[in-house]
C-alpha cells in the first residue's frame, strides 16, 4: 500500500473514533481537532457515509451508525 493511501486509512480510521468517542460533532469539530482542510474532512466523510459508518443527522452534524465495526 502506498504510504499516501495509509496515511488516508489512519486518517479516517481517527475521524471516525472521534465521532464515535463524542456522539454528534460537527464538521467544525473535526476540522479544529485535526487541523485539516474543511474539504479534506467532506472527502473522509463521504468515505464513511458511503461504507455507512457515519450519517448526518443534520446538515453539519455527524454521529456514527449502528454497524458493527471491528477496528485494528
Amino acid at each position: 500500500m502506498k504510504p499516501s493511501t495509509n496515511r488516508m486509512l489512519t486518517r479516517i480510521k481517527s475521524v471516525y473514533m472521534f465521532i464515535k468517542e463524542n456522539g454528534t460533532v460537527t464538521t467544525q469539530q473535526i476540522v479544529d481537532e485535526f487541523g485539516i482542510t474543511p474539504r479534506t474532512i467532506q472527502r473522509d466523510l463521504n468515505v464513511l457515509v458511503y461504507n455507512d459508518l457515519v450519517q448526518s443527522p443534520s446538515r453539519g452534524k455527524w454521529t456514527t451508525t449502528s454497524k458493527k465495526v471491528k477496528i485494528s
